[in-house]
């Protein structure tokens, strides 16, 4: 395939190749979409597929992300963004009370690379800020994490606020985080659990269809 060595090159997290083999391929005609779709994203699905499977893991992941963002990065005047079809818009997000960060840091730069816009919400969201952004920014996806037992329930809180604001139907909620399972995101009503980000992307994948 045409893009066989950038795949290649993103997985083993070399920027600077990656950039250098992006403008190689501009250079050749590639067209930017190509280029984005069946090399730079079609890499991050393999490496999502690999810490799934614990072939890689969190260093190596973020590795790869990066490596893909200076790929981008060479084509951004090339690539119109306004005509590459985005497979969603996420909200994500920290509950209240929950300042942990990684995972969601991981999660936010993996949909990205899946083609997925981002909005990032912070941490410590309350569940009317969570629910003010969805509805600010047309978000289809409402992504919630949260590490400690004692802010689960916040996930709860703001799925009950989007219900109330008539927002419920048009969101599919993701949840995860350490003490979170399937079991409690059935109890919630939530549309699925992830138990780490390679299984997030899975999913946000199988919901978008």
């Amino acid at each position: 395939m045409a893009f066989d060595k950038l795949i290649e090159l993103v997985q083993a997290g070399d920027g600077e190749l990656v950039a250098a083999e992006v403008q190689k391929q501009l250079d050749a005609g590639s067209p930017a979409p190509a280029i984005l779709n069946d090399g730079l994203i079609a890499a991050m699905d393999i490496v999502g597929e690999k810490m799934e499977s614990e072939e890689m893991f969190i260093p190596e992941v973020l590795r790869s992300a990066k490596a893909m963002e200076r790929g981008l990065a060479v084509m951004k005047d090339e690539l119109a963004l306004d005509d590459v079809q985005a497979s969603g818009k996420v909200v994500i997000g920290t509950v209240k009370g929950d300042l942990h960060d990684i995972g969601k840091n991981l999660v936010s730069m993996l949909l990205s690379s899946a083609g997925f816009e981002v909005i990032d919400a912070g941490i410590n969201v309350a569940p009317d800020a969570f629910v003010a952004k969805v509805e600010e920014t047309g978000a289809n996806f409402l992504a919630m994490s949260a590490l400690l037992t004692t802010t689960m329930p916040m996930m709860k809180q703001t799925i009950a606020e989007l219900e109330k604001r008539g927002l419920r139907d048009r969101v599919k909620v993701i949840i995860g985080g350490a003490p979170v399972n399937q079991g409690y995101a059935d109890e919630l009503g939530a549309d699925g659990y992830a138990s780490d980000a390679g299984a997030a992307i899975k999913l946000a994948k199988s919901l978008r269809a």
